[in-house]
């Protein structure tokens, strides 16, 4: 069996729709199910070759978030690149699992609307997943909602496997009022060339031009500007460290506008403060340089940061608040 998740969102790191992909990924996986993602928002030059991925799978999961109104621009060209290139023959065959996640109003629509969509390609929707969710960290937090994704997960497995059938609905008879589309049997790279620009050589060459001269202006600037300030609190932690016998652990602070993350290493009375990217952490902690600066200059502790909600964690809540012991900033 194989199944394809494709992403509609941002790829942002608290969108809560990415939880829910990575718990239905692992379940599947589990199970023995063949799972490929699929970023839409990194494809979003080749998103009209993608209905060709559809052609040897069992079921699909169209996963987006709602974060003012819709489902998306990169999940609704997907499925305009259904409607004009997909197999329908195959298409009717594939099982779909709709899953969206709202941080604003629209998800039961937004589910609705993928389901609507599915059906009159003629495919099979399955029952799906939707959520308003204002904070990711209560989603991951929640054993509750845990089970209820990885519930979804099973059931979709269940009905794939099973292949069990569905009702007919109404709206399929759109494909049979509304112009018919004919069935290409293309390769991506032909699919590329439907456009009129694409096809147009002078076009694309005079555009891979003025890209290269926009891209080297601007890594001139980057070069200059973007030079990244890798001492900030590094110095600050050094000098209120109070170590601790016995204590291990490994922090990762990831602050807004900072590209690397501050890593602190606590080996008993060995400490190491750097900026950096480690394979593994055992606390990560996402937090503004407000909030920092007030930490580390006495007026808040790293507990009260979080409780308040201006710090998020992933991890055992335990170390953090060994944070405030270790570091005494008071």
């Amino acid at each position: 069996m194989k199944i394809n998740i494709y992403y509609g969102g941002r790829g942002l790191v608290d969108d809560p729709t990415i939880y829910v992909m990575n718990r239905m990924e692992a379940v599947l996986k589990e199970l023995n199910v063949d799972v490929e993602r699929i970023n839409l928002y990194q494809m979003k030059n080749t998103i009209t070759t993608l209905p060709q991925t559809l052609n040897d799978v069992d079921g699909i999961i169209l996963a987006t978030t709602v974060e003012w109104y819709g489902i998306g621009g990169y999940m609704q060209q997907f499925l305009d690149a259904c409607w004009l290139y997909g197999d329908k023959e195959k298409i009717s065959r594939i099982y779909m699992c709709p899953v969206v996640m709202s941080t604003t109003y629209g998800e039961r629509e937004g589910k609705l609307n993928l389901s609507n969509a599915w059906e009159i390609l003629g495919g099979l929707p399955c029952s799906g997943i939707c959520g308003y969710i204002a904070d990711t960290v209560s989603l991951e937090m929640s054993e509750d909602y845990l089970k209820l994704i990885e519930k979804k997960a099973e059931n979709l497995y269940r009905t794939i496997s099973q292949k069990l059938p569905s009702f007919p609905a109404s709206n399929q008879v759109v494909k049979q009022k509304v112009s018919q589309t004919k069935d290409i049997d293309l390769t991506p790279q032909e699919t590329e060339q439907l456009s009129q620009y694409v096809s147009d050589d002078s076009y694309v060459r005079k555009q891979k031009e003025d890209i290269q001269e926009l891209a080297s202006l601007f890594r001139e600037k980057l070069e200059k500007t973007d030079v990244e300030d890798t001492s900030a609190f590094v110095e600050e932690f050094k000098t209120h460290f109070k170590p601790q016998s016995g204590f291990r652990a490994n922090y990762g602070f990831r602050i807004e506008g900072k590209k690397k993350k501050l890593i602190i290493e606590i080996q008993n009375a060995q400490l190491k403060c750097y900026y950096g990217e480690p394979e593994q952490t055992d606390i990560d902690i996402q937090t503004r340089t407000d909030v920092m600066e007030e930490i580390v200059n006495g007026r808040m502790t790293f507990q009260r940061a979080f409780m308040a909600g201006d710090m998020k964690m992933k991890g055992d809540f335990k170390i953090l608040r060994m944070l405030d012991q270790v570091f005494n900033f008071s």
